[in-house]
């Protein structure tokens, strides 16, 4: 699976109190879930089993919001299942905010390895393998991850889900190494897997989520100005430094500091 680094315990947790002169910010207590895109593993040094980066969205996000507390339970390789099971003590009756990004690791997408090490058509019935589990499976682990979060935030909490961007620019790769179908099913994938995320988000009002796609138009693998590392690399697929800074942490910014 692309996405899948590395799994660890997730225990991190760091106190951030306001300084003077910035807002105020005192019941603010978020905590962050998800997998190795949250944990931000392809934005430079990462740390610790769970590749942490002082880079991904989250750290970005409190370090400009300085809430109370934050806590960074994300790690690289988590499943929705690795969620529920091992971050969620990262979590309250008082956490007022929760990120997550999670379902990729879920779907068996090794077909993105596929189309670069097989043939074409390999490539593309991995991908479709791929989207009948995002049917299949993800719904109801979504389900499953929402009411448990509910179960434990304070009353009132705001549970953000950032989706995925769509890896390659919307134009043939000079490197050959794909194929213009190829390039296609594997964004048309990502564009399945952020509508199957959505989705799950509509039945439960706290949940909003939080469509990344927008930010990356135009900075996907093998454009001008890419925001995702290309492979052979160890991140392959995961979003780079500007990334994290200029596609994640508006996204999140723009839904929890323009709350109805």
């Amino acid at each position: 699976m692309v996405y899948a680094l590395s799994l660890g315990l997730a225990q991190a947790v760091t106190p951030a109190h306001a300084r003077p002169g910035q807002p105020d910010h005192v019941h603010l207590r978020y905590t962050a879930l998800g997998d190795s895109v949250a944990t931000g593993a392809g934005a430079g040094p990462v740390s610790g089993d769970c590749y942490r980066s002082p880079g991904a969205y989250p750290v970005l996000w409190a370090a400009a919001h300085h809430p109370e507390q934050f806590v960074f339970a994300a790690c690289a390789g988590a499943t929705i299942s690795d969620v529920i099971t091992k971050q969620l003590s990262g979590i309250t009756g008082h956490t007022t905010l929760v990120s997550i990004t999670a379902g990729a690791n879920d779907v068996g997408f090794d077909a993105t390895k596929e189309c670069v090490l097989a043939d074409e058509n390999t490539c593309l019935e991995g991908i479709a393998r791929a989207e009948q589990t995002m049917d299949k499976n993800l719904p109801g682990k979504f389900g499953q991850l929402y009411r448990a979060v509910e179960a434990r935030t304070a009353r009132g909490a705001r549970v953000v889900v950032l989706g995925y961007p769509r890896l390659y620019a919307d134009r043939a790769c000079p490197t050959g190494l794909l194929t213009q179908r190829e390039l296609s099913a594997l964004n048309a994938a990502m564009d399945h897997l952020d509508q199957v995320i959505e989705s799950g988000t509509r039945t439960h009002p706290d949940v909003t989520f939080a469509d990344v796609r927008p930010s990356f138009t135009g900075h996907g693998i093998c454009s001008g100005h890419p925001w995702i590392n290309s492979p052979p690399a160890l991140t392959a697929y995961h979003p780079n430094a500007q990334g994290q800074r200029q596609g994640y942490l508006p996204a999140l910014t723009a839904t929890t500091d323009h709350r109805p």
